[in-house]
């Protein structure tokens, strides 16, 4: 299904005047950050595959899906800023937190707080999460100066590698999306085991805290 998609997106792209391979691009790279089933990444990479055919320029290639890459995920970022403003004029009302308790949602904006322009910079690099990613900085509030530089830098690092792979892989550039989609589920299992390990390690600590009050 995905590979059909691909494809797809591929023979129009090929058919498509110059601005409209680059308008292609932009919204590929944007949809992707909004609608995590878009394949942008691979997309991306057969960019490269055209860069290194001389059919398109990789400074507009690469600006344009920078670009739009910081505007996906300023979209959702808004988006999870006024549904934060929603939990926070509603208080433990709100209908989010009748699944999640309230003190919860306080521990994550701290914790964004802490950390969460690293995980920012990062969030190209961590496939599958990006727009959980956006929202949860919208959510919380974190500072969208710092939000929207440190997209740019992760855009910027992402999306060079992704034509760089394209454009020295040449007509090769299908199996990168195997590679892509290996890689998104093992970030996925990675983070499920760090959260996992992380509430363990904590109920554990708990426990022996009771013990000893015992």
């Amino acid at each position: 299904m995905v590979e059909q998609v691909i494809q797809n997106i591929v023979d129009w792209i090929t058919i498509a005047p110059p601005l409209g391979v680059y308008l292609l691009f932009f919204a590929i790279a944007y949809l992707e950050n909004v609608v995590p089933p878009v394949p942008g990444d691979v997309l991306v990479v057969f960019g490269g595959y055209l860069v290194a055919e001389g059919v398109i320029s990789f400074p507009i290639l690469f600006a344009s899906t920078v670009f739009a890459s910081v505007f996906g995920f300023l979209t959702m970022y808004w988006l999870g800023y006024k549904w934060g403003v929603g939990i926070k004029n509603n208080g433990r009302s709100h209908f989010i937190l009748k699944f999640i308790d309230y003190k919860y949602f306080r521990r994550g904006q701290l914790w964004m707080d802490k950390w969460g322009q690293w995980v920012i910079v990062s969030n190209r690099f961590l496939a599958g999460t990006r727009s959980v990613i956006a929202l949860m900085a919208g959510v919380t509030h974190i500072n969208l100066g710092f939000t929207a530089m440190n997209s740019l830098i992760s855009s910027l690092l992402w999306n060079f590698v992704l034509i760089a792979t394209g454009w020295y892989i040449k007509d090769n550039w299908k199996i990168v999306g195997k590679y892509l989609s290996t890689y998104g589920e093992l970030v996925l299992i990675l983070l499920i085991i760090a959260i996992v390990l992380r509430y363990f390690i904590k109920y554990r600590a708990l426990k022996k805290r009771k013990a000893r009050k015992e």
